[in-house]
């Protein structure tokens, strides 16, 4: 793993006994000693703290502050974001001229500009998008210089209020500046586990002391990529690349609450995105397929690439498990897969599994329902 990249809190990741993996590019803890399953059951009772600093942080700035760099912005997403207050952050999508996904993305309003945060995977091809798209008034900056630490679960409020006095004030979706021993963290009430949270950015310097800080409050506990995973699955969340990607349309993503009111036809300021033909249609029409969950029969996981079926036998796949595996919290199988949109909630399809082909439920997600702080 010579060659990967590292956070700015590697170190303590070997300190805590993480177990090392490469993702995105980046040498990341999959696990730590209490294993994926205890750590996904502790963010669902406790809190969890989570590295997330291979995502890209990046800011677009424009001579008319966040309102000029969102109103070109508007012009790569299918979002309102002329409609996102200060103080407010939004999940948007980027799409290309075919209607499908090129990744997905959190913008906050931050008064002056915009600050987005894109996945590791894709943020050298997104600032590259952005870079070629926006007009040139729009600057973008990447911040290589800033960590960025996800605290997931019940107990993250209190834990976080111990050193930022206030953030209990904070709703979901909502960031704000703080300052913690004199540095300047980023705040928003959000992350991608179905549980109430914070997303902390924090200067690369101070990240290791913070994470220390925010680790050795009563009930938090180190968190991997494993459980990350398995949480997200049960909240009925994309994961980019696998569930959503350019052959995915927002609407068959099942995303379309995504597009707000002022970019739909009729709206405000409907259509001017990329691939809005498709998506615009499609929200008026229907899709032919949709992203929808999996509840298998007993006890075997129906993994990604497991070939979907209308009948126990015979006939061609009618979809693709996109994401499944074991959700610890509801103690059974889930996965999420494109089926034809007609199927409703309560339908019985069949998944092929190591060459039997075996039942499955279609279900309505999330898998657990999501704690958000409206």
């Amino acid at each position: 793993m010579a060659d990967l990249l590292r956070t700015p809190v590697h170190g303590l990741h070997l300190r805590l006994g993480a177990r090392m993996v490469p993702f995105a590019g980046y040498e990341m803890p999959v696990q730590y000693p209490m294993g994926v399953m205890k750590e996904h059951l502790y963010c669902r009772a406790a809190a969890g703290w989570f590295d997330v600093s291979h995502m890209g942080q990046v800011i677009l700035s424009a001579p008319g502050g966040a309102a000029e760099a969102a109103a070109a912005l508007e012009a790569l997403v299918p979002v309102d974001l002329a409609g996102l207050a200060e103080g407010r952050q939004r999940y948007a999508l980027f799409t290309d001229a075919a209607g499908g996904i090129l990744d997905d993305l959190m913008v906050t309003n931050k008064g002056d500009h915009l600050l987005l945060v894109v996945n590791a995977a894709c943020k050298a091809a997104d600032i590259a998008h952005l870079r070629a798209h926006l007009p040139d008034g729009v600057t973008v900056t990447e911040q290589a210089d800033r960590a960025l630490f996800a605290l997931q679960g019940p107990g993250a409020e209190a834990a976080l209020a111990a050193l930022v006095p206030g953030v209990e004030t904070m709703r979901f979706m909502d960031h704000r500046e703080a300052l913690w021993r004199g540095v300047t963290l980023w705040l928003s009430r959000s992350g991608y586990t179905g549980e109430d949270g914070f997303e902390i950015s924090v200067p690369a310097d101070r990240a290791e002391t913070l994470a220390e800080a925010l680790l050795a409050q009563d009930g938090v506990a180190a968190i991997g990529l494993g459980a990350r995973d398995s949480l997200r699955l049960e909240a009925g969340l994309c994961l980019y690349g696998h569930d959503i990607d350019t052959t995915t349309s927002p609407v068959e993503a099942d995303l379309a609450w995504a597009i707000q009111k002022a970019r739909r036809a009729g709206g405000a300021r409907a259509g001017g995105f990329p691939g809005a033909e498709r998506i615009l249609r499609e929200l008026a029409e229907g899709p032919v397929r949709r992203r929808m969950g999996l509840r298998p029969e007993g006890r075997a996981p129906m993994r990604e690439g497991t070939a979907i079926f209308d009948a126990p036998e015979g006939g061609a796949p009618i979809g693709t498990v996109t994401s499944g595996g074991f959700g610890p919290s509801v103690e059974a199988p889930v996965a999420m897969a494109y089926l034809p949109a007609g199927l409703a909630p309560g339908a019985t399809v069949w998944g092929e599994v190591r060459g039997k082909r075996l039942p499955a439920t279609v279900a309505a997600l999330p898998f657990h329902p999501a704690r958000y702080k409206r």
